[in-house]
């Protein structure tokens, strides 16, 4: 399972734009054999590209409007390994039902998307959720987290969770202490030492110090996670988005 920010697509990022850096996203993931991927910032025309990848199916709808407008937190999935069985959205707000600003976020509508997944190999359901929270608002952060735990626990029940995402938060922030007190980070209970640097930004600086760890993959205590890590793959010297993926390889019980 991997989370990646795919960095929206802006043509005022020159040489990093999305047509320039479409195909090293696509080849990491391929590569890599990701079976689950929860993706953030993807507009309309990146989660076609994405979609036309052979074998991938994908949930989730555009922050703007709960359709196609906007950055999306899509959840893209291998079909021959694991099926959709129900899925939703739900704003990072105070009315999570509609698109929506929330609490002291000035920019933008923040969105989750979640699924309820069926493992086609072992008949295992569990619960996954892709969340991008704000990066202004420290309000917008803490209450967002308390929103997802509480929404991931109710949609999971007795279920495994796998919650992945772009956090705009390090580890020792509220945001962070409220998730992992509710879940388990990834890269503290992984069975094999992570692998990578610890940070997971890297603002397409081929030298970015990667200090900071902002991009998460949280389980409950129904996941094992075998290894965890962050990969600093680059196509040419340029890394495919400005920020890293994050993988784990999970074994739910």
């Amino acid at each position: 399972v991997a989370t990646y920010n795919l960095r929206l697509n802006l043509a005022a990022d020159g040489a990093n734009a999305w047509p320039m850096r479409k195909a090293a996203v696509m080849a990491l993931i391929r590569y890599h054999e990701f079976d689950l991927l929860a993706t953030q910032e993807g507009l309309p025309e990146q989660i076609d590209d994405l979609a036309g990848m052979p074998g991938f199916g994908y949930v989730g709808v555009g922050r703007d409007d709960g359709k196609r407008a906007g950055e999306h937190a899509a959840i893209f999935y291998r079909k021959a390994r694991l099926a959709v069985e129900k899925h939703g959205d739900f704003w990072l707000s105070e009315t999570p039902e509609k698109p929506s600003k929330g609490w002291d976020g000035r920019c933008c509508n923040r969105l989750a998307t979640w699924a309820l997944m069926k493992d086609l190999q072992t008949g295992q359901r569990f619960i996954t959720l892709s969340v991008h929270f704000d990066h202004e608002g420290q309000v917008a952060r803490r209450q967002s987290a308390l929103l997802v735990v509480q929404r991931a626990k109710q949609l999971a029940g007795p279920l495994p969770i796998v919650c992945m995402g772009d956090f705009n938060a390090t580890p020792e922030s509220e945001p962070i202490t409220i998730m992992s007190a509710a879940l388990r980070d990834s890269y503290k209970v992984s069975e094999a030492p992570p692998y990578g640097p610890a940070g997971t930004f890297n603002d397409f600086k081929p030298d970015a110090p990667l200090r900071e760890r902002i991009d998460y993959i949280f389980t409950n205590g129904r996941v094992r996670v075998q290894k965890y890590a962050a990969l600093t793959d680059r196509h040419e010297a340029r890394f495919p988005s400005d920020h890293l993926p994050v993988v784990a390889r999970i074994v739910l019980d």
